[in-house]
């Protein structure tokens, strides 16, 4: 079980897979990926924030820049791999 936290909002988000979850037998599904923007620019977002890029054109580290600016971080709640509900 690995995490890491997303560029825009700051969550911890949940990353399946891994030796981890061989020992304990978690099956829950990924929270995010590392995107590869179209300028070459590198982020992990959570499904949330990547539903809020622009959808007309390939976004970009400005776009990431103008999500990150208009999102507010969230604060952890105990709950670090679980955060839509």
């Amino acid at each position: 079980m690995a995490s890491e936290p997303c560029d825009v909002c700051e969550r911890s988000v949940r990353i399946a897979g891994g030796i981890g979850d061989l020992w304990n037998f978690a099956f829950e599904s990924t929270q995010g990926m590392t995107l590869e923007l179209a300028d070459g620019s590198e982020f992990f977002l959570c499904f949330e924030c990547m539903e809020s890029l622009p959808e007309d054109t390939e976004p970009t580290a400005g776009d990431v820049a103008d999500l990150r600016e208009r999102t507010e971080a969230v604060d952890e709640d105990g709950n670090s791999f679980w955060h839509w509900g």
